[in-house]
């Protein structure tokens, strides 16, 4: 295992939490996670791969809507327990939503309130 890897302090089922912002403008465009593949896979390509819980696998930011990220920087917070990616996000589109990013909701007047628009109908991304 390489030694960067060993200090992550990584979960019980082997992730971390990662935080993608963009390099530019330090909006968070999403939180995924990765696997010990994962992060060596991103570290040696120079762009984000995550681990799908949901589909049990590596999943390649952008393997099917093209909207990959390069990663510019990666940090490990203050506990080795989350890692944040600063990025180029490719396509503008970070959001499976076709959102420019994931936050797109915000806590007002006792409701969650859209107030990012759609850049992309998800149906034309994922076809």
């Amino acid at each position: 295992m390489n030694n960067y890897l060993e200090h992550v302090k990584w979960n019980e089922a082997g992730l971390v939490p990662v935080i993608a912002q963009d390099a530019e403008s330090g909006v968070n465009l999403m939180v995924a996670w990765m696997n010990q593949d994962a992060l060596a896979e991103t570290v040696e390509t120079g762009r984000a791969v995550y681990f799908s819980r949901s589909r049990q696998k590596l999943w390649r930011k952008g393997e099917e809507s093209g909207h990959y990220q390069l990663v510019k920087e990666l940090r490990l917070d203050c506990d080795a327990d989350v890692i944040l990616l600063k990025v180029e996000q490719k396509g503008g589109i970070a959001c499976h939503t076709g959102r420019h990013n994931c936050f797109y909701r915000v806590y007002r007047d006792g409701e969650w309130q859209t107030v990012e628009p759609v850049l992309k109908d998800p149906a034309e991304i994922y076809k």
